[in-house]
């Protein structure tokens, strides 16, 4: 069995080890939550500090051209485009992710209504997150012209249900829930085959997984920054179009920000070319400048030796929990196979909810989500293996003490 002194050997070795150091980290917390809200960056309190008290505070107005503001999202956008794929100039940091497939799948359904009009079906899961399904739903509600989702309850469903009435297939690389990862490559191409439109949400890839859109031949994506990314509680996500897509229509939130001539002040919208015309309307300024400081730590580092290492936190993860509390209703439901699996691991147990908040009690934070999935999420760059497993160890004790039982930890809290 793996000793705790194994993983003390394991942190001495691991090259990503130095990178820690570059985050704001509580003493006494094992943070396993990075899938939902990346840790701080240290920097990122002297940049905020920096655009509040100088750009703003001294800089006024002037900032949007003195300290580069109007080209912010861009500039952060040809940073991030590196680790999913993409290239510069086809990236853009801004706005929401519900906001960013509002914009990418309006605009899809737009090509493919000029291309082939009788397509009305979009293609998802089920357990695709929410917010994906509602714009979804949104948005075929607000068009009136007969689109529908077709829902899939597992992934082996997804080829049969790709068909010609497909208009969009669209599809979150890595489950939020399981952290089951599909075969974007594979799936772009069926979708392609029945002259589909293929979406990628990249939310739990993006920093946690290799990915390269231009090699799946991907049509859009779209992701956030708060999660793996570290770039903040809510601080703006991204959208990618494909260059051979991106001028075929405007998309519909045509704000000023997208449009060529922004100072000209027109009254006629006409878009800008490439993918600026995805903005929307004034940026978040104070938010958005601290994405950088996740993307300086990225920079440091490369998505082959990320992965390598997520690999093995998350294999070290499933190993020591099956061992440590085999006697305890534990299901994994986070696949076992490498190519199937992204940065978190997630399993069932009966009283999931009580069981996460035990754990945050005694400094082990993870979530949990509906039905009964406790998740843990392993972000490589400060997650070492012996958080892992003295994280495992806490586990075994709450369960077998079934300290969960505890009325306080029966509390159900408006985030889980």
């Amino acid at each position: 069995m793996t000793t705790r002194n194994d993983c003390l050997a394991r942190d001495a070795q691991d090259t990503l080890a130095p990178l820690r150091q570059q985050f704001a980290l509580p003493e006494g917390v094992i943070y396993l939550d990075g899938n939902s809200l990346g840790a701080r960056p240290v920097a990122a309190l002297a940049r905020a500090q920096e655009v509040v008290a100088q750009e703003w505070g001294n800089g006024l107005i002037r900032s949007w051209n003195s300290a580069g503001w109007r080209e912010l999202s861009e500039r952060l956008g040809n940073r991030l485009a590196g680790l999913i794929g993409a290239r510069d100039g086809e990236v853009v940091v801004t706005d929401t992710t519900s906001i960013n497939l509002f914009k990418v799948l309006s605009a899809a359904l737009r090509v493919q209504a000029a291309r082939s009009p009788a397509r009305r079906v979009i293609v998802t899961e089920s357990s695709n997150f929410p917010t994906d399904l509602y714009i979804a739903e949104g948005l075929a509600d607000m068009l009136q012209q007969g689109y529908t989702l077709r829902l899939v309850d597992s992934p082996e469903e997804l080829p049969q249900a790709i068909d010609q009435d497909t208009a969009v297939v669209m599809l979150t690389h890595v489950n939020y829930k399981t952290g089951y990862m599909h075969d974007m490559q594979a799936l772009t191409a069926l979708t392609h085959e029945c002259g589909a439109l293929a979406i990628w949400d990249l939310a739990h890839s993006a920093g946690a997984v290799p990915v390269d859109l231009h090699q799946a031949q991907a049509d859009y994506a779209i992701g956030c920054t708060y999660k793996y990314l570290n770039g903040g509680p809510g601080s703006q996500a991204f959208v990618w179009v494909h260059p051979q897509l991106c001028d075929l229509v405007a998309q519909p939130l045509s704000g000023w920000f997208g449009h060529s001539r922004q100072f000209a002040m027109e009254s006629h919208y006409e878009p800008s070319s490439g993918i600026a015309r995805y903005l929307c309307g004034t940026q978040p300024i104070t938010s958005l400048a601290m994405v950088e400081c996740g993307l300086d730590i990225f920079a440091q580092t490369d998505m082959a030796t990320l992965r390598r290492k997520s690999l093995a936190l998350t294999d070290l993860f499933i190993e020591l929990v099956e061992q440590r509390c085999a006697a305890h209703e534990l299901t994994l439901v986070t696949p076992r196979e490498h190519a199937r699996r992204g940065s978190h691991v997630s399993f069932e147990h009966p009283e999931g909810y009580a069981v996460i908040q035990a754990l945050i009690e005694r400094g082990v934070i993870g979530d949990y989500r509906e039905p009964r999935i406790m998740r843990f999420g392993f972000t490589p760059l400060y997650t070492t293996f012996t958080e892992v497993w003295d994280a495992v160890q806490i586990l075994g004790e709450i369960l077998d003490r079934k300290t969960w039982s505890q009325a306080q930890f029966q509390v159900r809290h408006s985030v889980t």
